[in-house]
C-alpha cells in the first residue's frame, strides 16, 4: 500500500486533552474558576421584576476550536500558544497533552465554532 500526503489543502491543528486533578484544587470555586476561564459561562442576576443574563467569555470563546469531548478540543496551530499560556497558569492542578495532526481546510471550516484564518 502506498500513502501520499499532499500539503495543499491541509492545515496543521492540535488536539488537546486535559485532566483536572480535583484533589489539588483548594475548593470547588477554584476548579470552577479554571473551567469558566476556559469555556466562559452565563451569569444570571435576578432583579425585582426580571432576570438579567450576561455571557462571560472564556478563552475558547476567543479562538476558533472544535469540541471533541468534555476535556478534549482541537485548535489551529497558531492558537496553540494561547492555550498553553492558559494551562501553564494551572500547571500544578491539571495535566494536558497535545497531539499535532493534519486536517483538510474544508473539514476544519465545518468543525470550528468560529471562522479560521486562512
Amino acid at each position: 500500500m502506498r500513502i501520499e500526503i499532499h500539503k495543499k489543502g491541509l492545515r496543521q491543528v492540535v488536539i488537546i486533552t486535559f485532566h483536572t486533578r480535583s484533589e489539588r484544587f483548594s475548593s470547588d470555586y477554584e476548579r470552577n474558576k479554571f473551567f469558566r476561564g476556559l469555556h466562559g459561562w452565563k451569569q444570571i442576576i435576578p432583579g425585582e421584576n426580571k432576570q438579567y443574563s450576561y455571557k462571560r467569555t472564556g478563552l475558547l470563546d476567543e479562538i476558533p476550536h472544535a469540541k471533541i469531548a468534555d476535556s478534549v478540543f482541537m485548535v489551529a496551530m497558531e492558537n496553540m500558544r494561547q492555550v498553553i499560556k492558559y494551562f501553564e497558569q494551572w500547571h500544578n492542578k491539571i495535566d494536558y497533552e497535545m497531539t499535532e495532526v493534519m486536517m483538510e481546510r474544508e473539514k476544519l471550516k465545518r468543525l470550528f465554532s468560529q471562522p479560521i484564518n486562512e
